[in-house]
């Protein structure tokens, strides 16, 4: 399927925000989001059902599906910023209108459970999705600087997911985004992936795309390392990894501490897998559920070289 790019952001187009997945906990959560987005210098167009609530879901699948739709029809708006991840967006993946969104592209920004959006939509129509920061969340000095790298002002090669900048000393290295080399190498390929759950959830699916001879990405939180085990483990018995050029493993914070009492190492599963593909891999991107936060244009070719732990976009993403 031939590839397509969204136009680019300026300041002053309309973004319309949007809740595909959870609701946030408050109202208010709802507003800040508004407000951040206005801050980036954007009009909002709030998504119609945006305020909705149906328990774990912001609103009903139609009532979410049909926001989606609306906005990717609308002429009136650039771009569409989701609110937040949670749970509950793979649910809208039939009743996307996917010839719709390939007619009218438009930029779609999210990660976490937004994932399933920017695979199958990726997937169905061609179109570059941008997993990166929520609209519901302070964007620091450096995610800001990836997102208008990315979005707005792009200028290939250039790179994604290095360590913000960090003054080391005597006696202090940066200890928190270190970046490992797994496997070395190096290897051109088009991007995907996203949230390892997510992944991992779509396979089986018409929405899961063909990793073969790309780069993937995958990130996680909050999960025990012998459920990375399991979810790494469904790729690898599904053939979704045995054609992938390389791999990169972005953050995966908050583990869960394991009821089994001898626990496994992060580090040792991750790399057990490329280990055995034997491609080129690395760990330690900015890429997941962290402050500092890069943005990944799926669809686009990259250049991952393990061995120096860095990963370069080759093209630009949007027109």
């Amino acid at each position: 399927m031939t590839m397509i790019k969204p136009r680019r952001l300026t300041i002053g187009q309309t973004i319309g925000v949007a809740a595909p997945s959870s609701p946030p906990n408050e109202p208010e959560g709802v507003r800040f989001a508004v407000d951040i987005v206005q801050s980036l210098g954007f009009h909002v167009k709030p998504a119609s059902h945006l305020f909705d609530r149906y328990g774990y879901l912001a609103g009903d699948d139609v009532a979410r599906a049909k926001d989606l739709n609306d906005f990717f029809a609308d002429e009136e708006v650039d771009a569409i910023f989701c609110v937040r991840g949670g749970y509950g967006a793979s649910r809208l993946l039939p009743l996307l209108d996917y010839e719709a969104i390939r007619l009218h592209p438009k930029i779609l920004l999210g990660y976490s459970d937004i994932t399933s959006l920017l695979l199958a939509i990726h997937h169905r129509t061609g179109l570059v999705t941008f997993h990166g920061p929520i609209a519901g969340q302070v964007f620091s000095p450096y995610t800001l600087s990836e997102f208008k790298k990315v979005l707005i002002t792009p200028q290939p090669p250039m790179s994604l997911g290095a360590a913000p900048p960090f003054e080391p000393g005597e006696g202090r290295v940066d200890r928190a985004n270190r970046i490992t080399t797994l496997v070395p190498g190096k290897v051109q390929g088009r991007l995907l992936g996203g949230n390892l759950s997510l992944v991992s959830h779509l396979v089986g699916t018409p929405y899961m795309p063909d990793f073969s001879g790309s780069i993937l990405f995958l990130e996680d939180v909050g999960e025990a390392v012998y459920a990375i085990d399991r979810m790494l483990t469904q790729l690898w018995l599904s053939g979704s990894l045995h054609k992938v050029a390389g791999i990169v493993f972005g953050k995966f914070t908050e583990p869960r501490p394991s009821e089994w009492a001898q626990n496994r190492l992060q580090e040792e599963v991750l790399a057990e897998r490329v280990r055995a593909l034997g491609i080129p891999a690395v760990m330690g991107l900015m890429i997941g559920h962290v402050d500092d936060q890069a943005t990944i244009p799926l669809g686009c070719m990259a250049e991952l070289d393990a061995g120096l732990g860095t990963l370069t976009l080759l093209e630009g993403p949007v027109q």
